[in-house]
């Protein structure tokens, strides 16, 4: 079978299919959650965590068929070790999936227990990490890298989803995660 090249949508499409079929509790993040919550921009990745324990990577890998799909087990098996990162590449289309492994800690579990399910077309349902969520884990990356990005991602959220958040919430852990001054300061100026 000869690869074609893939949409983001039809990738998100087929990352959801795939991670469902094998029971893996998943969510949508990064610049296509902004993207779904706030405005439009232009990326070429899905920001995808997934629950992923050991004993599934080998199914896991198995599931991108390797005509199509680029992704290194023993890379996996690092990220699931170290929760870490790892990259589903569809190299005739240059998109990319960037899957992160999640600590076991408080925020994770708090962002799976508030994932929703969306409807980003009119034929498929995927999870999506929470707005308040993605705003928490851009104010992370900001911190961590700087990039003004991130910043942008952010204020096209509050613009555009602003009625619908739970403002407390964000505004607990950006305590509880060392993000409360740049949120305030973003909060303030929206």
């Amino acid at each position: 079978m000869t690869a074609t090249a893939l949409g983001p949508d039809e990738l998100l499409r087929r990352l959801a299919a795939i991670l469902e079929s094998l029971d893996l509790p998943y969510l949508v993040t990064g610049s296509m959650a902004t993207v779904f919550y706030g405005e439009p921009r232009f990326t070429n990745d899905i920001d995808v965590v997934v629950d992923l324990p050991a004993e599934r990577i080998t199914e896991l890998c198995a599931a991108f068929p390797a005509d199509e799909f680029y992704v290194d087990e023993e890379t996996v098996r690092r990220a699931v070790r170290n929760c870490g990162q790892f990259n589903v590449l569809h190299p005739t289309s240059g998109l990319k999936v960037d899957v992160m492994v999640p600590a076991a800690d408080d925020f994770n579990r708090s962002r799976f227990a508030r994932a929703r399910r969306l409807r980003p077309g009119p034929d498929v349902e995927v999870t999506f990490a929470s707005p308040e969520d993605v705003i928490l884990k851009k104010l992370e990356y900001y911190r961590e890298g700087g990039s003004e990005k991130h910043l942008r991602d952010i204020r096209g959220v509050l613009r555009v989803s602003r009625g619908e958040l739970d403002l407390a919430y964000v505004e607990e852990w950006a305590e509880r995660l060392g993000v409360r001054e740049v949120w305030t300061h973003l909060h303030a100026e929206e």
